[in-house]
């Protein structure tokens, strides 16, 4: 049953024409030059530090998986950013929200939900690696190849992209109603619904599919691997060893359980409990600090990225001597 005010759009002549208002943080009159100052420095040092793990990475002749994965979630991490937190601080500075197109939003929506979903398949991919290298030591190089790796991390984002589309065109094909404000800083998916002019359960189903092909089922994987790895560590006798083998899976662990708690808060739930300002203070954590805490924590964890930072930075001062 159509509902009262819906906005009828007639092909595509609608929704090139059609704009969104973003109404951001327009609630937070009085904070808006601290909080647009603190987001900037935060989204200039994730840049900073993701682009250093990236190029320090790039630059080393031999590319262990886990550097190569990790190279490949820094490059994740700085199209993420760049998606999300320049329409963020847009959305500062303009006083009564920023607009954005229709192809704009539905262009973010994608970009973001791919992004994001890259990452849940890579977090499956880096827990493999683990998985292969504390179980099957002796076959770790031969399964581990560089081509194996490879096509593992065009798998993760060509997945990842077929799933965010047939999500973004579900999303972009409902009746929106005359009253297209969305209270947040940018198009995610939660947000979005909420304008729809149906009330009925069969809108969320859409984003229920996509929760259990880039969340649920990448989870369930890497709780299995990770089921393995205990039962392998529990076999092992000396505690040293142990420990070590552990310690390589800290990182991945930390991640994992950061970027699915955020995730699973946001989407992994129906449209009824939808909370505008609750979903902002979630968004912001995991649009603007997750992606800065990823290479710190891999880069304060891993030898190897430890070491290959400390050799970038001797070449540099080598460099500025000569």
């Amino acid at each position: 049953m159509p509902c009262e005010g819906c906005m009828e759009r007639d092909n595509m002549s609608t929704g090139a024409t059609m704009e969104f208002l973003l109404l951001g943080f327009s609630e937070l009159l009085c904070l808006r030059v601290l909080l647009f100052l603190i987001f900037l420095v935060i989204h200039l040092v994730t840049l900073a530090v993701n682009m250093m793990v990236f190029m320090a990475v790039v630059m080393e002749p031999s590319h262990p998986p886990m550097l190569f994965f990790l190279c490949q979630l820094s490059a994740i991490e700085l199209c993420y950013t760049l998606v999300i937190v320049p329409k963020e601080l847009l959305s500062l500075i303009a006083v009564d929200g920023s607009t954005i197109s229709f192809i704009g939003c539905a262009a973010q929506m994608h970009l973001f939900v791919a992004l994001g979903g890259a990452e849940c398949f890579l977090l499956v991919a880096m827990s493999y690696d683990r998985y292969v290298a504390i179980c099957q030591p002796l076959h770790y190089v031969a399964v581990m190849s560089e081509g194996f790796c490879l096509r593992l991390a065009v798998l993760c984002c060509l997945g990842a992209f077929a799933v965010a589309l047939g999500l973004t065109v579900a999303v972009f094909r409902l009746p929106f109603c005359q009253s297209h404000q969305i209270n947040h800083f940018f198009c995610d998916v939660p947000a979005v619904l909420h304008l729809a002019c149906t009330q009925s359960y069969t809108l969320e189903l859409p984003l229920l599919a996509a929760c259990v092909l880039l969340l649920l089922i990448p989870f369930l994987l890497i709780l299995t691997l990770y089921i393995c790895i205990a039962v392998a560590l529990l076999h092992i006798t000396s505690s040293v060893g142990r420990g070590k083998a552990f310690s390589t899976c800290v990182s991945h662990l930390a991640i994992t359980l950061l970027h699915y708690g955020c995730a699973t808060f946001i989407y992994i739930r129906p449209k009824s409990s939808y909370s505008p300002a609750r979903d902002k203070v979630v968004s912001l954590v995991y649009t603007n600090i997750t992606p800065l805490l990823y290479p710190l924590i891999y880069s304060l964890r891993n030898q190897e990225i430890r070491g290959i930072l400390r050799k970038m930075l001797r070449r540099k001062k080598i460099a500025q001597l000569n």
